[in-house]
């Protein structure tokens, strides 16, 4: 069971960090990608860090966002910057195959594994 934490409340501008957390299963095999999703709209695709460590992230987050890994402590981080307003949704982490496509790491069909999701708001 995945589980996120780390949401909050951010003024814009400001930073948050959050984590992916699994017991039992190992980030280093698999892509791990964090998603969001904002009141009344569609989940969407944030970022995503593959079993052999590259990176995969959506343009409207480019160089604001960072994922990143600590394979001994089996989490996932998603560093959050120069956050928005626009940034404000329910984040969760989703797990899937070892080293998915680009293709296929922004899909949310390629993720069996999903988290809670941890709320993420940004004030203006």
């Amino acid at each position: 069971q995945l589980q996120a934490c780390g949401g909050g409340l951010v003024q814009a501008g400001g930073s948050l960090r959050l984590s992916c957390a699994a017991p039992g299963r190992t980030f280093s095999r698999s892509t791990v990608a964090w998603f969001r999703q904002a009141a009344g709209k569609e989940r969407e695709f944030v970022t995503a860090i593959r079993s052999h460590g590259t990176t995969v992230t959506a343009d409207s987050v480019k160089g604001r966002f960072t994922i990143a890994r600590d394979n001994a402590k089996n989490t996932v981080y998603l560093q959050m910057n120069t956050l928005k307003p626009e940034d404000t949704a329910v984040y969760y982490c989703a797990v899937g195959g070892g080293s998915l496509i680009t293709s296929s790491v922004m899909r949310l069909s390629s993720y069996d594994d999903w988290g809670q999701g941890t709320l993420v708001t940004v004030s203006s």
